[in-house]
């Protein structure tokens, strides 16, 4: 099976525990909305990080718990990823099956109640199933030096070990309140609203883009 089109950093086969890649798989509910601004904005950040390194095994891709096989994402979506110049084209949406779950290494759910839902579907996505706030909290009090060196062992390796060391802090680093977690569904909301949640997610996902690559943001002044 190959990853479906226009999602991958890296398109690549998938052979069951593929130890080459390291696949990220972003879900909301529709995915029409929050799950394709995520998948989108992580694949335009990586790139940024990255550059021409782009095989270094990193799969982005997502897929939304009640999500609208076949959909294109909202317009409002398409104009926010276009905000940050990031790519929509080429978007389909999808619904979560067992195999996204399967073969994904890092799950990061819009809300709690995806969180949830992933984990109830089984696969063991207990300990790779987080909310995207609230790894991005666990990330923040990870020493990166205590990672894998991306250039000496890879970035899959420093993934992996990234997701382990997240796993191992959520008992310790407890959210402020429930809704420090949860990324609100702007389905159906003004353009504003839409914009206000891409700041949102672009925010959530810088520390995380981060620490996946070793490769701080560039910061313009």
């Amino acid at each position: 099976m190959t990853a479906p089109e226009g999602r991958g950093i890296a398109e690549t086969a998938y052979t069951g525990s593929n130890i080459d890649t390291f696949r990220i798989l972003h879900v909301s509910t529709g995915n029409v909305c929050r799950s394709p601004i995520t998948e989108r904005l992580n694949r335009h950040a990586l790139s940024a990080r990255l550059g021409a390194r782009l095989t270094d095994g990193l799969i982005v891709e997502s897929a939304g718990t009640w999500g609208h096989e076949g959909a294109p994402m909202e317009s409002n979506a398409e104009a926010v990823l276009a905000d940050f110049g990031a790519d929509a084209s080429g978007f389909v949406g999808r619904e979560l099956l067992d195999e996204h779950v399967i073969r994904a290494d890092l799950v990061l759910t819009a809300t709690r109640d995806h969180r949830a839902q992933v984990i109830s579907m089984g696969h063991s996505a207990g300990l790779r199933t987080f909310t995207l706030k609230e790894f991005t909290r666990l990330v923040r009090a990870i020493d990166p030096a205590t990672l894998p060196d991306p250039l000496d062992e890879g970035m899959v390796e420093r993934a992996r070990a990234l997701v382990r060391a997240a796993a191992a802090l959520r008992g310790w680093l407890l959210a402020p309140s429930a809704e420090a977690d949860e990324v609100y569904d702007p389905y159906g909301a003004p353009i504003t609203f839409f914009r206000s949640i891409g700041d949102e997610i672009n925010q959530a996902l810088d520390p995380v883009v981060t620490a996946l690559t070793g490769v701080p943001a560039r910061r313009v002044f």
